[in-house]
């Protein structure tokens, strides 16, 4: 039988070393963006992150005294969490999914210490199997940066049936985009309620769809 030194023995040790914290990639948020904006294309909604603008307009109008579970798709380097964080209650959750590795070791980087937030490296597009694991079942707002008009349709309708389910009574789904009001009709498509709020100050111009009653017949 070994012995086990009181400093291993997490009971001998009430106060064990903290865990190293997550080292943060190389270059500014804009470089990140923009070489994942090379490598991976039309799975990265834009070249630059978002403006506090376009941050603050993606989620205003939250009642954040209500809210408990708030998913965010697409994080990027975080520009949306971290206004999203600074409004948190301590009853709520935020879990951010970010596929692309680098960007999503910027996100744990920027956000080491936060207990209500998850930041998940995994595909957005199957983020109900993620919150399962989590044993989430209703969410109150979804914040998504992914670019949906350029995923397959299948693809698509999956992000969007799954936020569909996983709504809680009153939530919203809220896509960013750079391209405003192009896709307007195509949002309408599948939701009954759509609004578009234009941003100006963000590089490109752009806005925020916030969409509620989705439409689970839709097909392209």
């Amino acid at each position: 039988m070994h012995n086990q030194s009181p400093a291993a023995d997490p009971k001998s040790n009430p106060n064990p070393p903290a865990a190293s914290p997550v080292s943060s990639p190389n270059g500014p948020d804009w470089w990140l963006m923009m070489k994942a904006f090379l490598k991976q294309g039309r799975r990265i909604a834009s070249f630059a992150p978002s403006s506090r603008f376009m941050a603050r307009k993606v989620i205003d109008g939250i009642n954040w005294d209500s809210a408990r579970c708030i998913v965010e798709l697409g994080a990027g380097t975080g520009p949306i969490t971290a206004e999203t964080v600074k409004r948190l209650r301590p009853h709520t959750k935020l879990v951010v999914i970010e596929l692309d590795p680098t960007l999503c070791s910027r996100l744990k980087a920027r956000f080491p210490n936060v207990s209500n937030v998850e930041i998940i490296q995994g595909d957005a597009t199957k983020f109900d199997v993620l919150l399962a694991e989590r044993g989430i079942s209703q969410v109150d707002h979804v914040l998504s940066g992914l670019p949906l008009p350029s995923f397959p349709e299948e693809l698509r309708h999956a992000v969007l049936e799954t936020s569909s389910r996983t709504l809680a009574e009153g939530g919203t789904f809220r896509q960013l985009t750079v391209m405003p009001l192009i896709y307007y009709k195509m949002y309408c498509r599948y939701f009954d309620d759509v609004r578009f709020r234009f941003v100006p100050l963000n590089l490109p111009p752009g806005g925020v769809y916030v969409c509620r009653g989705f439409r689970p017949g839709y097909t392209d």
